[in-house]
């Protein structure tokens, strides 16, 4: 990581680099990246929301995360509250955090970026935890997220029009190092 720098990140001004390092990271079709264009900008007017980025020295966005603090009446909250309730978290929706997007471009990716990204966004937190969703299959992001402290709230979450399957995770804050 020694030559990518970490900090505030104008999300508005940049959401379509940002959106091309998720299209990488996650696979997604212009057409999705269309959609999640005016989701982001509209999350961004939310009160809390703040993101950071990662740049090379050439002030290439190569990565990024943003999030909130959870509102119940957001989109995101009413679809997992009935996955929480019935695990008996759904106190989990209440002063939290929620980590809503975390990228990292493929090309950058293990060498601490993405832990570098959610540990800083969730150290400026006042909520005592923090919670996100995750395709709900072994892979990088959520062995990070367990090692961050993150652990399975809620398995086997449909969003609508999602191909598969997400786990809602939730940590305390400040996340472990």
């Amino acid at each position: 990581m020694d030559d990518i720098s970490v900090g505030p990140l104008d999300l508005a001004a940049r959401v379509d680099e940002a959106l091309a390092v998720q299209a990488v990271a996650f696979g997604l079709t212009p057409e999705e990246v269309g959609v999640r264009r005016h989701i982001v900008l509209r999350h961004l007017t939310c009160p809390g929301a703040r993101a950071l980025g990662a740049t090379t020295p050439t002030g290439r966005l190569v990565g990024f995360v943003y999030g909130m603090p959870n509102d119940r009446g957001h989109w995101w909250s009413t679809v997992v509250e009935p996955h929480l309730r019935a695990n008996g978290f759904e106190h989990w929706l209440d002063d939290s955090f929620v980590i809503t997007e975390l990228h990292v471009h493929p090309g950058f990716q293990n060498r601490r970026i993405g832990r570098t990204l959610i540990t800083a966004l969730t150290a400026t937190a006042t909520e005592p935890r923090s919670i996100l969703s995750a395709v709900d299959r072994e892979s990088p992001a959520r062995a990070l997220y367990r090692k961050l402290g993150y652990r399975d709230l809620a398995r086997n979450v449909m969003f609508p029009s999602a191909p598969y399957p997400y786990a809602v995770m939730g940590a305390p804050l400040p996340l472990a190092q």
